[in-house]
């Protein structure tokens, strides 16, 4: 396999719209968990969600453009010739929304392949594109797809861009289904009491290490590793003995080539829901047993951005490993059985080259990453 760098990243969350602002928000252990203004929620089960403030919709377009314009606008030009991979689940579903209120509202911005075409025609790319919506695990996927292109010489460059729109029928439909938390989530903590939802989005630029070298191009992290499987069991719990995830994170180690002992840290799916706090941890305290690596989660600051999770994920990622820290968990308080010694509300520092990271989403899906620490400025 070809050495995969991730040449160039972007982030846009609750937190900041921009990786600097958000790792520095993220660090203070904070929650960007708040009330939101932008539809009621009086009706709902919870009133707290990760919302990005000033996202705006133009006459009858979504206000994915202007989520997706604020990604785009952190770019250095990309390689004409770069794969375009997409990854949403729910694409601009708020013009639905407008559209059953009687409102004018471009029906397009529904498709998820406007995505792919919008950024593609703005960035001029003349390579092939698609798009991937595998529930929250999306842009995990994604990653991994690009990877296995690179690495099998098929592509030399191939850029990821994943985002996810909160709305009010997502927001109701999560209510709906009883899982949201009246307070901001508390990840792998005893008294968490469900997930709290949120936007955002992510690029990658992903290329061979031959090819990012003959640019000039950073070496902000390696993508070494990575796995993807399907629990096969339940439309939408997770199988909680925790095989799937398990042979997600096997696939991972091995296609990276290294040891389980060589993962530093875990950046996991931790969306403060009880079911799938206690699957991650089963299935880690199985694949480590007593010598776990730290692991946290963002969503506790973030929320869980659905189809665009895993990819603001690494991104954090490649910050963690170059400053060898793991953020804290916000809102961790009382560890679940399974998370003492190994999630904490506090900083931790790392020792090592290797991050795991995990996803998990509906329909039983599970992705895992391995990133390697870049090694080039």
């Amino acid at each position: 396999m070809r050495e995969v760098a991730i040449a160039q990243t972007g982030i846009v969350t609750a937190a900041g719209n921009d990786l600097e602002a958000t790792w520095n928000y993220i660090m203070t252990g904070r929650t960007a968990l708040r009330k939101i203004d932008r539809f009621p929620v009086k009706a709902y089960s919870s009133e707290i969600c990760g919302w990005i403030p000033g996202l705006k919709s133009s006459g009858k377009g979504s206000l994915i453009r202007n989520l997706r314009d604020l990604l785009l606008d952190q770019m250095d030009p990309v390689p004409p010739d770069s794969l375009l991979i997409t990854s949403s689940t729910k694409a601009g579903i708020d013009n639905l929304e407008k559209i059953k209120r009687g409102e004018v509202a471009d029906p397009e911005d529904m498709i998820p392949s406007s995505i792919t075409e919008r950024v593609k025609a703005r960035l001029g790319l003349n390579g092939r594109s698609f798009h991937i919506s595998a529930a929250c695990a999306s842009s995990t996927v994604a990653a991994a797809q690009g990877m296995a292109l690179i690495a099998a010489g098929i592509a030399e460059s191939v850029l990821i861009f994943c985002l996810d729109l909160l709305t009010e029928s997502v927001f109701s439909g999560f209510s709906a289904f009883q899982i949201l938390s009246p307070s901001p989530c508390r990840p792998f903590d005893r008294d968490r009491s469900g997930l709290s939802v949120g936007e955002g989005g992510a690029f990658l630029l992903l290329m061979s290490a031959d090819r990012a070298r003959e640019l000039g191009r950073p070496e902000k992290g390696i993508l070494a590793g990575a796995g993807i499987s399907s629990d096969a069991r339940h439309i939408t719990a997770p199988d909680r003995t925790g095989a799937g995830l398990i042979r997600a994170v096997e696939a991972a180690i091995k296609t990276a080539g290294i040891k389980k002992e060589d993962i530093a840290g875990i950046s996991a799916h931790g969306t403060g829901t009880v079911y799938n706090d206690l699957m991650e941890l089963t299935a880690f305290r199985t694949l480590f047993g007593k010598q776990c690596p730290p692991l946290y989660s963002v969503k506790g600051c973030l929320g869980h951005t659905f189809g665009a999770a895993g990819g603001i994920e690494i991104v954090l990622g490649t910050r963690i490993l170059s400053s060898q820290t793991l953020p804290p968990t916000a809102g961790f308080v009382h560890p679940e059985q399974g998370a003492e010694g190994i999630v904490s509300a506090q900083a931790v520092s790392l020792d090592g080259d290797y991050l795991l990271t995990t996803n998990s989403g509906f329909g039983g899906i599970n992705a895992a990453t391995i990133l390697k620490k870049g090694g080039r400025p």
